[in-house]
């Protein structure tokens, strides 16, 4: 999926804020640790990692085009501060501040997952709260809403777009005659997963119901940015060209209890009426919408949800 986007988009220069973009298409990456090596004096919180020793002249580097957040970081003060020096520096990080530098560059993002479960009893902070960190502390400074070039990932139409891609490939290599009409999405976490494949669900009734492919996509809040690409980009060589167009009847989200969802929990299954915008773990630039976080099916795992789809699809493994 970021291959695809990475072919629309590529600036020459990227900040990324993870590890392995080299091979997605990146001309010269820079990592959040290169530049803090290159810039050692903007990383000042952590005094064990301040040099002892200034060096003479700054070490030259090319202007910074856009940033990429591709995950959580490690040390998130390290890159808080690093991007955003970069986006009130036009991407020259080391110079003054300034006002003028509105709109910033590019910024492109993906995973936006609030919140994740690994082994402890609760939630980790996941993608998505750093983001959340990253937009208000920008906000903060400048009083004016960060802007993305783009969101990818779930619950983003792409994701679901690409991996239906992916679907009708393997079929076709392996010779499959009948069309695929159902789409089955599996996830733990309500806001990402179910949203994301309600959504597309959402998009091929459209489709269906009007003959051709809508523009669907969750819309911004007022005043926000759109959750795809903005729509003067869209015209002509976007990015959905490089995908074939969306060709299922619709899409299923099955929820399962063993991440983010428990139903065991103190915080029961939000329904149509117990969630309010208060409370929605999805990205900012994405509606709150209760009708997308309602899932078609509810199982313990994800092997239950494997016997679900064979029993629905009345289909018998050998």
């Amino acid at each position: 999926m970021d291959e695809v986007k990475i072919k629309y988009f590529n600036p020459t220069n990227a900040v990324i804020n993870s590890n392995g973009s080299s091979y997605l298409g990146f001309c010269q990456p820079i990592t959040i640790d290169t530049l803090r090596e290159k810039r050692p004096l903007l990383d000042a919180v952590d005094h064990d990692r301040r040099p002892n020793v200034l060096s003479p002249s700054a070490v030259e580097l090319p202007k910074i085009e856009a940033v990429v957040l591709f995950g959580e970081p490690v040390r998130w003060e390290t890159s808080l501060q690093l991007i955003i020096d970069v986006l009130l520096t036009s991407g020259y990080p080391g110079n003054p501040y300034g006002q003028e530098n509105y709109p910033h560059i590019p910024v492109l993002a993906c995973n936006m997952d609030l919140m994740w479960v690994a082994e402890a009893q609760s939630p980790r902070f996941g993608h998505g709260t750093f983001m959340v960190c990253l937009e208000n502390i920008y906000k903060k400074i400048t009083g004016k809403e960060l802007k993305y070039e783009a969101l990818m990932g779930k619950p983003s139409r792409l994701t679901y777009q690409y991996a239906e891609h992916l679907i009708r490939a393997q079929a076709l290599q392996r010779s499959w005659e009948q069309p695929i009409q159902t789409l089955y999405a599996v996830g733990d976490n309500l806001m990402t997963d179910v949203y994301g494949a309600n959504l597309y669900n959402r998009y091929l009734q459209e489709s269906s119901r009007t003959g051709s492919k809508p523009r669907l996509q969750a819309k911004a809040s007022a005043g926000r940015a759109p959750a795809l690409l903005p729509q003067a980009h869209e015209p002509g060589l976007s990015w959905q060209n490089e995908l074939a167009p969306a060709a299922a009847a619709c899409c299923r989200s099955v929820l399962v209890c063993t991440g983010v969802y428990s139903p065991h929990g103190e915080v029961a299954l939000p329904t149509r009426d117990s969630i309010t915008e208060n409370v929605f773990h999805g990205h900012r630039d994405f509606t709150f919408d209760p009708g997308l976080v309602e899932p078609d099916h509810i199982v313990p795992d994800v092997d239950a949800a494997v016997d679900l789809v064979f029993q629905l699809e009345n289909f018998a493994p050998h």
